[in-house]
């Protein structure tokens, strides 16, 4: 085993910690542990985004800026709604791993990695057709869409690199080896800084240069994270695992997708498309600044989501174990931590904006208006913060139909009708107050369920149990 790259004498102080607490708390040293090392390697994700803004932020023409802004929405579809790879990688070796089946944790690999680079390939095959469709819904200038092509044309062919990360990044955290996810973050979007630096300030490429800088960044955390599983797998099993890969009702089972899961990404997504899309329609201006705002709102999104992920999994184990009163103790630390999290990010924007938002552009006219709706960061980020959690709580208890019903009500009530005013109007602070409202009906509509679930608990822990 790989112990090293655990980075377990980081965190081993937190273990010393359980004697001490409270039965229905021990968990806090497990908790912390793993959602440090989740919160920092998703961090990654948008800072490396940040680097591309603020590297195409000061140059001179900002329809890079606004063209690459546009852009990302499409990888945001491609990506977000295919994370599902991870997410059932992980949970197909979390399991195997359980029953100590050393053979069925290779094959959640392999047969994820096969479905992974079959999706990641077609999605090359048919970049054309993709960027047309893409660019045909989204809203922007000639000049901006012709910049935001150049970028997706770039970027597309990392395609493969980013599912096959997700497959791996699942196997490596259902193996609790969450080092080795951090150590491929630090080596793909330390590569990415570098690579916007010289593609883009050095050979001039802009938002090509972005996209490409992106897509190379990718293949070094592959093979990264290929390295590290040289040291991790068994291959004296490999050759009787590579057998039983092509098990297509097994191979099937990999594939499927639980409906109400993706119903959660796709709201969330669209949301935020739409959102960008009517930026877009009040101008390039107002879409550079909204668009600098939301990679800060992404970097605490980012940071939230590997406290949720953890606070997921632990939800899930408790439940199975029967560990019914560590569940509510569990979520409310989830929730203190991620808001925590998210206020100190949007504090530090709203009181510093000329230093923060400095950094990513130097264009007046962007950063003279970006402080009118910096504000708006406190109310997103914190109902944020806690429509994540008790999304995870839910998710962790498998009520996909209670998450599907309440970002339904929220994309449908919450949203849209802000942000059909937004657009009537041309009034940005309608727009965000669209966003704000989303996450905040999310929260409600979860909220309604929780005295039920509670109750759930109640019961189970009355009564006299029973060995399995």
């Amino acid at each position: 085993m790989l112990k090293k790259f655990k980075l377990s004498p980081i965190f081993e102080a937190f273990d010393d910690m359980a004697f001490t607490l409270p039965v229905q708390y021990s968990f806090l040293p497990r908790f912390y542990r793993l959602a440090s090392v989740s919160a920092l390697s998703n961090m990654m994700v948008p800072l490396a985004g940040i680097v591309d803004i603020a590297f195409l932020g000061h140059l001179a023409d900002i329809r890079h800026l606004a063209g690459v802004v546009l852009a990302t929405i499409l990888f945001d579809y491609l990506y977000r709604v295919l994370k599902f790879l991870r997410t059932s990688t992980n949970a197909l070796t979390a399991q195997a791993v359980g029953l100590d089946d050393s053979k069925g944790v290779l094959l959640a690999l392999l047969r994820s990695g096969l479905v992974a680079l079959t999706i990641g390939v077609l999605i090359v095959l048919l970049q054309y057709p993709l960027q047309k469709l893409g660019f045909a819904i989204l809203s922007g200038s000639p000049e901006i869409e012709a910049s935001g092509v150049d970028y997706f044309c770039a970027r597309i062919w990392g395609a493969p690199a980013v599912l096959l990360n997700f497959v791996l990044i699942g196997w490596f955290l259902g193996r609790e080896m969450n080092g080795i996810v951090l150590f491929m973050s630090i080596i793909g979007n330390g590569s990415n800084v570098a690579l916007d630096y010289l593609m883009i300030n050095k050979f001039g490429w802009e938002s090509m240069g972005a996209g490409l800088a992106t897509a190379a960044s990718q293949y070094l955390a592959l093979i990264t994270a290929l390295i590290c599983l040289c040291f991790t797998i068994q291959w004296q099993i490999l050759p009787n695992a590579v057998k039983e890969v092509f098990d297509w009702a097994a191979l099937k089972d990999t594939v499927v997708l639980k409906s109400n899961i993706l119903i959660r990404f796709l709201t969330l997504i669209s949301a935020y498309a739409i959102f960008t899309n009517i930026s877009a329609a009040m101008g390039t201006s107002v879409l550079a600044e909204n668009g600098l705002i939301l990679q800060i709102a992404l970097l605490s999104q980012f940071t939230i989501q590997g406290v949720g992920m953890t606070a997921q999994t632990l939800t899930g184990n408790f439940k199975g174990k029967g560990d019914t009163q560590k569940l509510l103790p569990l979520l409310t630390v989830s929730v203190m931590t991620s808001l925590l999290i998210a206020f100190v990010i949007a504090i530090v924007s709203v009181i510093f904006p000329d230093k923060i938002f400095g950094l990513l552009t130097n264009h007046t006219e962007v950063s003279q208006h970006i402080n009118t709706y910096t504000i708006w960061l406190l109310p997103l980020l914190g109902f944020t913060s806690i429509a994540f959690m008790l999304e995870g709580y839910f998710i962790g208890l498998k009520e996909g139909a209670t998450l599907r019903n309440a970002v339904l009500i929220a994309f449908f009530l919450g949203f849209l009708p802000l942000a059909f005013t937004a657009w009537h109007s041309h009034n940005n602070h309608v727009l965000w107050l669209g966003l704000v409202s989303y996450m905040l009906t999310i929260i409600l509509a979860l909220s309604i369920n929780l005295p039920r679930t509670i109750g759930a608990f109640n019961q189970l822990s009355s009564e006299p149990l029973t060995s399995n």
